[in-house]
């Protein structure tokens, strides 16, 4: 019988990815869907074929034979899963979680082991991409934990809700969330050398225009589309971000100290967390990682808005 399957958090990311797991996965009954504000997860369901809701996290588990998360923070993800492990009378045995958060390693390590402690298994899946990716089933899955339950992850996965996956079979878990907080601080460092050479390009008399000509020709893809969004102004108009600067210094600091754990330093990162930090205090919840460039504009003299 096809294992039944959850999904937990319906935030930018997860909506995609639930959204392709529930119309294109290889299971034959419903997504179980649960998530915190009910309201979401009702909309959510009633608007994607081959859903189900479940009110509360005890009958999702109940339910459930794979559970897939995808939550904001450590701390969200923490709290879950150890109500998952405290509810009286609720067998976790065989059940496996899947976690697509993009946490540090040592909450993946600890919810790990919480999870095996309760017979349960585990398998850390961070995603690399956009929620547009996500929508369009393009992003890239970092699956780490035991080869076998690896296995038994893989069709839900590449061709479902991602193009392809990055594998760290019979590895700790936090590997994969080790590679994805690196990889993040890849996109942020990435995005205030953007800002700086659009601003010196302004200044200098060469244009924007001219040095996004350049992006085009030479490294199309990530780097055009963050240009796009400075040079069009996305980063200040809209009203809800798509990578949130309060998420994105949270990968920053998880990016900080696991350099500073091992006696290192990531100055690239140090030096764009104070234009996160400066993007944080002007627009709140509403900044986004894009929002460097009005940081580093206003820094040259510039106006935060273009």
């Amino acid at each position: 019988m096809s294992p039944k399957l959850a999904w937990i958090g319906l935030g930018n990311m997860g909506r995609g990815m639930a959204a392709n797991l529930a119309t294109k996965g290889p299971q034959t009954q419903p997504l179980i869907i649960h998530n915190r504000t009910q309201t979401t997860a009702q909309t959510f369901a009633q608007n994607t074929p081959n859903t189900t809701v479940s009110a509360t996290l005890e009958a999702t588990l109940t339910q459930a034979d794979i559970i897939f998360t995808c939550l904001s923070d450590d701390a969200a993800i923490t709290t879950l899963i150890t109500a998952a492990v405290t509810t009286p009378n609720l067998s976790l045995h065989n059940k496996i979680f899947v976690d697509c958060s993009t946490v540090h390693p040592s909450t993946t390590t600890t919810i790990s082991k919480q999870l095996n402690q309760a017979g349960a298994q585990f398998i850390a899946c961070p995603v690399f991409g956009s929620p547009a990716a996500a929508a369009a089933g393009q992003v890239i899955c970092v699956l780490a934990g035991e080869a076998d339950v690896i296995e038994r992850i893989k069709p839900y996965t590449t061709g479902v809700i991602a193009k392809s996956d990055l594998e760290f079979a019979d590895c700790a878990p936090a590997k994969a969330s080790q590679l994805k907080i690196l990889g993040n601080t890849f996109v942020i460092s990435m995005v205030e050398a953007i800002a700086e050479g659009l601003v010196v390009a302004e200044k200098c008399g060469l244009g924007a225009e001219n040095l996004h000509r350049f992006f085009e020709a030479v490294f199309p893809g990530p780097y055009v589309a963050y240009s796009e969004r400075m040079r069009s102004g996305d980063y200040w108009r809209r009203e809800a971000p798509l990578f949130g600067v309060g998420l994105v210094r949270k990968d920053a600091r998880h990016a900080l100290d696991m350099a500073h754990s091992v006696g290192a330093r990531m100055r690239g990162v140090e030096l764009a967390d104070g234009y996160l930090r400066a993007v944080e205090e002007r627009t709140g919840e509403k900044g986004d990682l894009a929002g460097v460039y009005g940081a580093v504009r206003e820094e040259g003299g510039l106006k935060f808005e273009n």
